[in-house]
């Protein structure tokens, strides 16, 4: 199958690393030539510099025979434009990122009028998991399968004597839970019972949504975790525009900073319940008139990572309960396990999980890219069809990148031995390394579902 990516920045990037992975057919489409040998330099796809409203280059690409286009470029209008006219040059999907909070309210109508099937809003995405986020009861950071029934939570081991210099067959208090993957330095891996725990490993644990509630109770600062009813955000561009609003409609109180005057001045005029501050929020004098402790949470929201980073740090420091940070870079990845973050949020890989799950089709209940964006979590409903089913887990010779985590029979949740099979209809929370992805797919994925499995139908 085959997919054009228009725009080779953060988001065309990612995906486009993602699809291939899907053994889908790429190419890359931007007008920076600087872009496209980035592309070339990481990924083998064909790419093609040039300006993607010049529709000779549609025609020239016969994007009759294309599958899907995907359109991340900057402009919101260029997005709808190339792949509107794209679905009506013949090709079969159409994907496009729209951003601008002044059209979120018309997408539907933009979707309908101009023939593009999907539209994808990383900000507004990323804006929905930090309101999620903000509102849990606990510190960690968690994520939910199966309709709540699974919970799975990050946790810095730091140096805790629980946890550090023991290899996992040798802890204790972990009844029904199961340490999914370990993030070390930058780097996740899937561990097995003999791997050591070392100094600030981030481990993920995963089981049924009591046993990991009593988890969070016991390792979070529970007296120091009081209902979110008032945030902070540094920032006041797409992503802090949808979660001013997210939280405003969830009755808490809101403050933004935004040194820009007049996105300042916008940005009251949408929210006039909120209290915006024209200023610079890095200045510690600006915070302190608007009295930082009042706040019950920080989002770092600029279009800078080191600022949102430090910013967050600085008022976890001065005692915020939650400070998190939005950030665009995955350079910042091997540093973060070590700071004293309670969570961080790329925009863009939550926006490829969206995309991924669609292209899987309905087998693939939920897909989450970790934030070293080459490990996901998928979760996934086995039909009756699949070879692997009532076959002991020890004798299906899964590669070491891949880990059923977590089995929903029903109404029960199964932590997997060797021993354990498989059954239909069977919803399974599966690790896998981006390398196996596809071998992931061969074992647990319906040949008839599927994205491009409709397209061939003609669906």
């Amino acid at each position: 199958m085959r997919a054009l990516v228009v725009g080779g920045g953060k988001l065309g990037m990612r995906l486009a690393r993602s699809l291939v992975e899907e053994n889908v057919e790429i190419t890359v489409l931007d007008n920076d030539p600087r872009v496209i040998q980035k592309v070339n330099n990481e990924l083998d796809v064909l790419t093609i510099t040039g300006n993607a409203l010049d529709f000779n280059i549609l025609k020239e690409l016969n994007i009759e025979k294309y599958d899907l286009i995907i359109g991340t470029v900057t402009s919101d209008e260029s997005n709808v434009l190339v792949t509107s006219i794209a679905k009506k040059m013949g090709c079969k999907r159409a994907i496009a990122r729209i951003r601008n909070p002044e059209y979120h309210s018309q997408i539907r109508l933009i979707k309908e009028e101009l023939d593009i099937d999907y539209v994808i809003n990383p900000e507004h995405a990323a804006a929905t998991a930090i309101e999620k986020y903000l509102l849990k009861k606990y510190s960690l950071m968690s994520d939910e399968f199966a309709g709540g029934k699974v919970k799975l939570v990050e946790f810095n081991v730091g140096q805790e004597k629980e946890f550090v210099n023991k290899k996992l067959m040798d802890l204790k208090n972990l009844h029904n839970l199961l340490i999914a993957a370990v993030s070390r330095k930058g780097y996740t891996f899937i561990p097995n019972g003999s791997t050591m725990l070392k100094e600030n490993d981030v481990i993920l644990v995963i089981g049924a949504r009591k046993s990991i509630d009593a988890f969070d109770r016991e390792h979070s600062n529970v007296q120091a975790v009081k209902p979110t009813k008032s945030v902070m955000i540094l920032g006041g561009g797409k992503l802090g525009d949808y979660l001013c609003g997210l939280l405003l409609k969830d009755r808490i109180d809101v403050l933004v900073i935004e040194k820009d005057h007049d996105k300042a001045v916008a940005l009251k005029e949408r929210h006039p319940e909120a209290v915006v501050i024209h200023g610079d929020g890095t200045d510690f004098n600006v915070l302190e008139e608007e009295v930082i402790h009042s706040y019950d949470a920080f989002v770092g929201a600029t279009g800078i990572d080191e600022t949102n980073i430090l910013m967050a740090l600085s008022m976890k420091e001065e005692g915020i309960t939650k400070s998190v940070a939005k950030i665009s870079r995955v350079n910042f990845i091997s540093v973060l396990d070590k700071l004293n973050l309670d969570a961080t949020f790329n925009p863009s890989f939550i926006t490829a999980s969206l995309i991924l799950k669609l292209i899987r089709g309905k087998d693939a209940l939920a897909i989450n890219l970790m934030y070293d964006g080459d490990t996901e979590i998928a979760e996934i409903k086995l039909n009756d069809n699949l070879k692997i089913l009532n076959t002991p887990l020890m004798d299906l010779s899964l590669p070491k990148g891949i880990l059923i985590a977590a089995i929903v029979r029903g109404q029960d949740v199964i932590i997997p031995s060797g021993q354990t099979k498989l059954q239909q209809g069977d919803r399974i929370i599966v690790f896998c390394k981006h390398k196996n992805v596809r071998t992931m797919k061969q074992y647990f994925y319906d040949d008839r579902g599927g994205f491009f499995h409709e397209l061939r139908r003609g669906i």
